[in-house]
């Protein structure tokens, strides 16, 4: 226990000396991130990146070191590239030293404090009115939602926000949530959180099959990366409708594409009129220099043997 405060009082003092204490205690800031231009930039809801200040290379190298020593890992020149989750709050946190970079730089993607809302969402106008009715109907109708993104466009945020309303609407179903690295936040009371492990060799596929034998309302996925998508789509096609996905695509109809290559890692042909049947709603969040903003909802009603039937929301 003394050994476990002094690891997490050592990263403390290196994230204060790097002036990032108030930025990590910010429920609003969602991401750090040190450029080796010494820049510290922040992601802060509903805003566009900006810069707070700039870190000394010797500072952010300490702190770096700290982390590496919180999960016994070794940071240098022969391993240059740490990934790992903060000791003190299970923030995601990835650094990159010389060479790989010129000088030190890193990224801390904070696990959420806060679950923004729906409703914070059209307040900030990162969705309209029209898009949060639907939302809400389709998570009324028990339809299977994919949300789509780039890299830092704000899907597991959104996530939460859509499974904070779900256990508003229904607040006695229970939530099977599976993910990579610890990031949503389960907002229904019966709730259960499984996690894959590299060492143990758990996968998503094998976690997806032991959800099903949990009894669950609804299946929640962080990320669809690979062949989990086939069995993901077997689930929610066989009585666990009404759960969320998230895959990395440049649009709602790239969506679809991305999960056609996901089964066909497993399977030589993707069953395009069982993805259809399955996944009912794709929303497209994107992240420019003015912020976030949902830029497309793509209801899917078929496949025509040619294409998907899509209707623009």
């Amino acid at each position: 226990m003394q050994n476990n405060k002094r690891i997490a009082k050592s990263i403390n003092y290196h994230i204060d000396r790097c002036g990032l204490t108030p930025f990590l205690s910010n429920d609003s800031v969602t991401e750090i991130m040190l450029n080796p231009d010494g820049n510290c930039w922040i992601d802060e809801f509903g805003k566009p990146y900006y810069i707070s200040h700039k870190i000394e290379p010797i500072l952010a190298q300490n702190l770096i070191n700290a982390v590496a020593d919180s999960v016994q890992l070794i940071v240098d020149r022969d391993h240059p590239i740490l990934e790992c989750e903060l000791y003190s709050d299970g923030s995601r946190f990835e650094g990159v030293v010389p060479p790989v970079v010129p000088n030190v730089s890193f990224t801390i993607r904070k696990k959420a404090t806060r679950v923004f809302t729906l409703e914070d969402y059209l307040d900030s106008k990162i969705i309209t009115q029209e898009q949060f009715d639907y939302i809400c109907q389709a998570i009324s109708e028990r339809k299977n939602i994919l949300v789509v993104g780039g890299t830092g466009s704000g899907k597991t945020t959104l996530v939460n926000a859509i499974l904070a309303k779900m256990a508003e609407l229904f607040p006695h179903e229970r939530h099977l949530i599976l993910e990579d690295t610890n990031e949503l936040q389960p907002s229904a009371e019966n709730s259960v959180v499984f996690r894959t492990h590299s060492r143990a060799n758990v996968t998503m596929r094998e976690l997806l099959r032991a959800t099903l034998r949990y009894n669950p309302n609804r299946i929640i996925i962080g990320e669809v990366r690979g062949g989990e998508a086939l069995e993901l789509l077997k689930a929610w096609n066989t009585g666990h409708e009404g759960g969320i996905a998230t895959v990395h695509a440049n649009s709602a109809a790239l969506g679809l594409e991305r999960i056609e290559q996901c089964i066909e890692e497993v399977t030589p042909i993707a069953n395009k009129r069982m993805i259809a049947s399955t996944v009912h709603t794709l929303i497209y969040i994107e992240k420019s220099h003015e912020g976030r903003k949902i830029k497309e909802i793509c209801e899917v009603v078929g496949y025509d043997g040619n294409q998907y039937l899509t209707n623009i929301i």
